[in-house]
Formats: structure tokens, sequence, C-alpha cells
């Protein structure tokens, strides 16, 4: 038996070797599953994007913000000098937080009389949202308890103060961080991009098929043409798939939506950067943007260009790929 299954083993190894696919399904697969489920996959939210609007430029209020950055949990990418400003930037999406101190912030806590910051969160995205407003009234606990044990060793006292801080904390566009508003969006780019592309794709395909490629081929239509009138009709189709998502989309089971995707916030740095070269993660921010937030053209203006410039690249790259020619 072995005389026989030896000859066998040898040739599979031999193909094996051979065929550089094979051997990318083989190693390259289990990799990609490692990061993807190892590390993409997870709801552990660090570094949430913060901006700061600090009206009282204190070093009190200083080590309020250095507080929120030393935990991990929030980065500043950006301090303000206006409540419009910072909402422009939770807007479109620069910020996923925002935290207001007021003047008089210093006074207040040196006094004892208790100092109130605001904090307001961007809960278009649950699992961000419920990480960063618990993150954030943590923060504001153990700040205040630090200020209360100061001010009792500068006055001599053991007996307990007032709270010194107190973090009001403010949830905008989705308050009650429902996950079907955020899945539901959601959801509609993922079937506008299974269809679009499914549709497009076959009705090219069926033109083979069928024997009418010729026909195209012999009129002056140029590829571009050809493409962009394949496009229009399915761009149409797929326009009235999302009215109809959005009229049954609050109906879904939210058992069903819970966790069923991972914010782009929870992964590593590089598989961030990849989602980059994913036109989806430009429409979810539109889509999101436009359903749950409201904002105007202006504050997606960057998104926008980026799924042109995809449109743009793709349309030209089928064009160049199509031949008017059967061979």
């Amino acid at each position: 038996m072995f005389g026989r299954l030896l000859p066998i083993i040898r040739k599979e190894f031999i193909h094996i070797i051979r065929d550089p696919r094979t051997l990318a399904v083989m190693f390259v697969t289990p990799l990609l599953q490692l990061i993807l489920l190892g590390y993409a996959a997870t709801t552990d939210v660090r570094h949430v994007p913060l901006v700061v609007f600090d009206q009282d430029r204190s070093p009190q209020s200083r080590t309020l913000v250095e507080a929120f950055v030393a935990s991990d949990q929030f980065a500043v990418v950006q301090r303000v000098a206006s409540e419009s400003d910072l909402a422009t930037l939770v807007d479109n999406g620069t910020a996923r937080a925002g935290l207001i101190v007021p003047p008089g912030y210093a006074s207040d806590v040196i006094s004892g009389r208790g100092a109130q910051v605001e904090f307001v969160l961007d809960g278009s995205d649950p699992t961000v949202a419920g990480s960063s407003l618990s993150a954030a009234r943590l923060i504001g606990q153990v700040e205040a308890t630090q200020v209360q044990q100061r001010t009792l060793e500068r006055r001599g006292q053991t007996a307990t103060v007032e709270q010194p801080i107190e973090v009001r904390t403010r949830v905008w566009y989705n308050p009650d961080m429902n996950s079907s508003v955020f899945m539901v969006p959601g959801l509609i780019g993922m079937v506008l991009q299974m269809q679009a592309t499914l549709l497009t794709s076959s009705a090219i395909v069926r033109e083979r098929e069928r024997g009418t490629i010729e026909q195209l081929i012999v009129t002056p239509i140029r590829p571009y043409e050809l493409i962009i009138g394949k496009i229009l009709p399915y761009a149409l189709v797929a326009l009235l798939i999302t009215i109809e998502v959005l009229l049954i989309g609050t109906t879904l089971p939210s058992i069903f939506l819970s966790g069923f995707i991972y914010p782009v916030a929870a992964m590593p740095q590089f598989l961030q950067l990849v989602s980059g070269i994913i036109p989806l993660t430009y429409f979810l921010v539109v889509v999101r943007g436009i359903v749950i937030k409201g904002v105007d053209f202006a504050a997606l203006l960057p998104q926008v260009v980026a799924l042109a410039m995809f449109g743009a690249v793709l349309i030209l790259l089928s064009s160049l790929r199509f031949r008017k020619r059967l061979d």
C-alpha cells in the first residue's frame, strides 16, 4: 500500500510547490484570518479623538485635560476657541467627543464650591459612545477624588467636602445609543455594495452570453460610455433599495443588529489604514452623517471627494480593460 501511496503524496507536494496560488491560500489565508479576527474584531476602543474647548486656561483645567489623555482612552486632536467649532469637528467626524471647560473652573475647584465641566459625545456609534461615556465619568470621579484629597490636606481636615468636580455628559445624534440607528445605515452600504457590484457585472456578462456584445462592438460607443450606461440604471435601482431599507430598517430586531459590526476606532493602526482604501468606509460616514447626524454637504465633503475618486478610478480601469473585440 505504501508503495502506491508515496508516489501520490510526492506528486501532490510537487503540485503544491509549483502552484503559488495554492501556497498563498495555505499560508496567507490563516494569517489574514488571525489579523482580522484577532485584532480587528474587537470592541476595546482606545484613543478616541477628543476636541477641547478650554475657556478657563488654568493649571487646573490643563490637569483635567491631561487626565483624559493619560487614561489612554482619549487623544486630543484639536483645541478650539468656541463651542460652534467644537460642534463642527464632531459633525464632520474629526472628533468623536468634546470636553468643554467653563470659565471660572479653577476658582470653583479651589474654593470647593464644585466645578462642572461638560462632556459631549457622538452617539452615532453606540460601541464607541458607550465605552467613552463610561471612561469620561470614571476619569471625572478619579480627578474629583484627587482634588478632594489635596483640598483636605491643604486645610488640614479629615472630613469629606463637597464633590469638587462634576462631569456632565451629553450624547448627541443618538441619545439612547440604540444599536439599530447605527446599524441600519451600515446595512444600506453593505446591501448597495453587493447588489450594485453583482448587478452591474452580470449586465455586461449577460451581453456576451446572449451574443449581443457584437452589436455593441460595432457601434461608435466608447468603452467609458458603455460602462457608465450600464452603471446608471442599476444606480437608480440601488436608490430604490436605499429607500426600501430606510422605510423598514427600524423594524429590524435589535438582537440581530447588536455587535454585527466592529468600529474602525477599535482596530489597530495598520488595519485603520487598510480601511482607508475601501470605498464602503467613506460611504458609511456619509450615510450615517446624513441619517443620524443630519449634517450638511460641507461636513461630508472629504468623504464625497474620496468616493468620487474611487468611482473615477474604477470606471477608468473598467474602460481600459474592456476591449471591443471578441478574442
